[in-house]
């Protein structure tokens, strides 16, 4: 049974309840549940066809779940699917701009569709295009536009409103490291002036590690959730990457100590969780046998890794807003 969204909409932004997508015979989203506190900033990770975009799709309105509900703003997405237009943003992978228009007419219109007055139209849009340095460019028609500067007007579109949720799918995907920047910190600050709720989807792990809390999503189901430090910490330690023409005896004769490990080509990589004086031990221990040993902290691309291409890492999830007890009652 279906818990009653009123009793949640004072403090969640995104509530979601076996949220399920099939496109014919192929499951896209598999029972997701999702609680994300207003003024969240939440990631959505996953490789490619894991159901990320469709997850966001479905809370935005665009498509239809065809099983679960969900709720934004305090809104059902299915009957109350104006209100929850009203109430987000949304970036797309792909450019929702019009290339035939300018900068400014592309504002004008995103503010026209929001029932803003000119006056605020005009405001709001010299402030946008003052932040990301594209004052001159506001009479420009946006096919003469560079990448960068499109993705940039693509978020001032997309925020022009002031909505209270931003969906950010794939947002600075394709763009280089100073536009990256650029853009994030114009969303720290509107998110520290508005209290805005984001909900981002990356390739970019790097730019997820800020997030409050993170999901990795992994065929349609979330196999992972927490704030981004705690999982890098249950991760281990260390990640220790050992060179060799021998990996399956190293990997035999390491696993009792370290467990599994990622392969690729001479190259094994072990999680470690013990003090660092006890990994110089492990390279005199393996000297004969192997070209190099060498250890580093881990990161985020360390836990997306190992959820994606193992098995193996099945620890108990930290306190989460999110959960799976669906998927995990079919196993």
């Amino acid at each position: 049974m279906m818990r009653d969204p009123s009793i949640l909409a004072g403090t969640l932004a995104v509530h979601a309840e076996g949220l399920t997508k099939r496109y014919g015979g192929t499951l896209a989203v598999d029972e997701i549940d999702l609680a994300i506190p207003s003024g969240q900033f939440f990631g959505l990770l996953g490789p490619n066809g894991s159901g990320k975009t469709s997850t966001l799709h479905m809370l935005s309105t665009l498509i239809r779940p065809t099983h679960g509900r969900a709720w934004v703003a305090g809104n059902d997405v299915l009957k109350e699917s104006v209100k929850v237009r009203r109430a987000i943003g949304v970036v797309f992978q792909d450019s929702a701009l019009d290339r035939a228009l300018t900068v400014f007419e592309n504002l004008r219109f995103a503010g026209l569709l929001s029932g803003l007055t000119t006056a605020e139209i005009k405001r709001r849009s010299d402030e946008l295009l003052e932040v990301f340095g594209l004052t001159e460019k506001r009479d420009a028609p946006i096919a003469a536009l560079s990448g960068g500067m499109r993705r940039a007007v693509d978020i001032a579109r997309g925020v022009i409103h002031q909505p209270r949720i931003l969906f950010l799918d794939e947002p600075t995907i394709g763009l280089d490291v100073p536009n990256r920047r650029r853009i994030w910190r114009f969303i720290e600050r509107l998110r520290t002036r508005t209290g805005m709720t984001v909900l981002l989807t990356t390739h970019y792990l790097e730019e997820a590690v800020d997030c409050d809390e993170v999901a990795f999503i992994k065929e349609g189901r979330i196999v992972k959730a927490g704030p981004p430090k705690h999982l890098i910490e249950q991760l281990g330690a260390y990640i220790v990457e050992i060179e060799s023409e021998r990996l399956d005896r190293i990997e035999k004769s390491l696993a009792p100590r370290l467990g599994h490990c990622l392969k690729e080509g001479e190259r094994a990589f072990f999680r470690f969780s013990g003090e660092a004086h006890e990994l110089a031990s492990l390279q005199a221990d393996l000297a004969e046998q192997v070209t190099a040993v060498r250890w580093r902290r881990p990161n985020l691309n360390d836990v997306f890794l190992w959820i994606n291409e193992t098995e193996i890492w099945q620890d108990p999830k930290p306190e989460s807003s999110v959960a799976k007890k669906r998927g995990e009652k079919r196993r």
